[in-house]
């Protein structure tokens, strides 16, 4: 299996930039963003979602990068990333079931054609109380458990409680902080980042 590949639930495959296949590092320099790339795919219907993980050269991880489909239908994902020193890093891409973007395809299908009405909202309701639990408390996990609530409250209308739920600033929390299952994470690639004199003349190295 080759070192950018990992196969698991939700396979990782063909991660990019990899010079002889990670043997060697990809370069850059401070503060340059380049975009890693990976084909992430699940058998089924079910959704999946994938980040890269940057880490530098002390091992640190940073804030990952949501990756999204760059065509649909290719199962080809990609995101921007950017180290900001000099140094030896690594990077990484981590794939995933994506349990709630599963159910809002449901849902949205389902609930207005009045089909197992009861079931998708509780599963929804279930759904939203686990993913508030990876929000940072504060302001934006309240945003997230009152969706959950609106789920499971029988009193409200049906498009009222879906609603809630599908509101785009629920949405934007949950793309920052998703409800991850099956996690599967590629093998660390290198990148060097040099000063801008050391990398001139090497731009091959990083698109090979």
């Amino acid at each position: 299996m080759k070192a950018t590949e990992a196969i698991g639930r939700v396979p990782v495959r063909d991660v990019q930039p990899a010079v002889d296949n990670g043997g060697r590092p990809a370069k850059a320099v401070p503060g340059e963003t380049f975009q890693v790339t990976a084909t992430v795919f699940r058998e089924g219907h079910d959704a999946v979602g994938a980040n890269v993980v940057l880490c530098d050269p002390e091992g640190r991880a940073g804030a990952w990068a949501p990756m999204r489909e760059l065509v649909p239908g290719t199962d080809r994902w990609g995101a921007d990333v950017t180290a900001d020193t000099t140094g030896r890093w690594t990077y990484h891409v981590e794939a995933w079931s994506a349990p709630l973007t599963t159910w809002r395809r449901h849902a949205r299908v389902k609930i207005p054609a009045g089909i197992d009405t009861g079931l998708v909202l509780e599963e929804g309701a279930e759904l939203y109380a686990r993913a508030a639990a990876g929000v940072p408390q504060g302001p934006e996990r309240e945003r997230v458990l009152a969706a959950a609530r609106a789920l499971g409250d029988d009193s409200l209308p049906l498009h009222t409680r879906l609603a809630s739920a599908l509101a785009p600033e629920v949405d934007e929390i949950l793309t920052r902080h998703p409800l991850r299952e099956l996690v599967t994470a590629s093998e660390p690639l290198p990148l060097l980042v040099e000063r801008e004199r050391a990398l001139f003349g090497s731009w091959y190295e990083f698109f090979p």
